[in-house]
């Protein structure tokens, strides 16, 4: 047994030693440079497809600036509601669910709200939401890829105690009650990194192979999403909210698994194929909009 975990030993992932440095007097978290450096990444990818669909660069980064912050405050609105007890359970700080910086994100959040404020920016923008969000489903995935870095150097979000040679190594001072030092983890983290990769690519193919279009690539990544989430959801340990057996974040995948398979059917049978505008109106339905306006001056 010895010489096995001897060998084992050095194989497993080691967790970052520090997750925060300084500049002078500012810090530089891992967790939000992390997140910053997907969205930067979503965002490229975001502009190269939506030129490939025939619209403008620019419109992307417009878009951006309403769903990016709503994005965020959804998450955070998720986290603090799927785990509430670190907040305002016994012992808790209300005061910590603004600390964005510590951790805790909830995707399922981020999207919802960021769906609304894509919703905002497309509306100023003229652009339809549904190609758009085709545009930037897999970006999203690269992006939610590069975020679980951050759960890495702030050592949470891990999975079950495992022997498995690429389990992850907690320090101390971050490991769960009862748990022993030495003990190793599932790198939930990294699982999920790798769906998310393999999923971004998996809607490339897709969308080229049979020109997705009217918000079925966006369907698909949250089918796709979904499924990588509920797996991995289940070797999770960190508290969390139950409903009778399972984990909120477990009923949440099933139920909106469920539902984007059922969007991603029912629009595919109204609308197959990709769309003929990227607008909400035609140019000449717009110019005679803007003559009108002359007009009435």
């Amino acid at each position: 047994m010895t010489t096995l975990a001897a060998l084992i030993a050095p194989a497993a992932i080691p967790s970052p030693p520090v997750a925060e440095w300084h500049l002078g007097p500012f810090p530089l978290r891992a967790y939000a440079l992390a997140i910053l450096a997907g969205i930067v990444v979503a965002v490229l990818m975001t502009q190269r497809r939506w030129v490939a669909r025939g619209g403008d660069a620019d419109d992307v980064l417009e878009i951006a600036f309403w769903a990016v912050p709503f994005g965020i405050v959804g998450g955070r609105i998720y986290h603090v509601f799927s785990s509430p007890d670190a907040y305002f359970g016994a012992g808790g700080d209300p005061w910590k669910a603004l600390a964005i910086w510590e951790g805790g994100l909830g995707i399922w959040g981020a999207v919802a709200f960021g769906a609304v404020g894509a919703w905002i920016g497309c509306r100023r923008q003229g652009v339809r939401l549904a190609p758009f969000a085709d545009a930037v489903a897999p970006g999203l995935l690269v992006a939610q890829a590069i975020g679980r870095l951050g759960n890495w150097f702030n050592q949470e979000l891990f999975g079950a105690e495992t022997t498995l040679p690429w389990g992850l190594r907690i320090d101390d001072a971050h490991l769960p009650l009862g748990y022993e030092s030495g003990t190793l983890f599932h790198p939930t983290f990294l699982y999920e990194l790798l769906w998310n990769l393999a999923g971004a690519a998996v809607l490339i193919w897709a969308d080229r192979r049979w020109r997705l279009g009217h918000g079925r690539v966006f369907w698909l990544y949250v089918m796709i999403y979904t499924t990588g989430r509920l797996w991995i959801e289940l070797l999770r340990i960190d508290p969390a909210e139950t409903i009778g057996p399972f984990r909120l974040n477990v009923w949440t995948s099933l139920v909106v698994g469920v539902g984007a398979l059922v969007a991603f059917i029912l629009v595919g049978r109204r609308h197959p194929g990709r769309e003929t505008t990227l607008l909400l109106r035609t140019p000449a339905a717009q110019e005679e909009e803007d003559n009108a306006s002359e007009n009435a001056r």
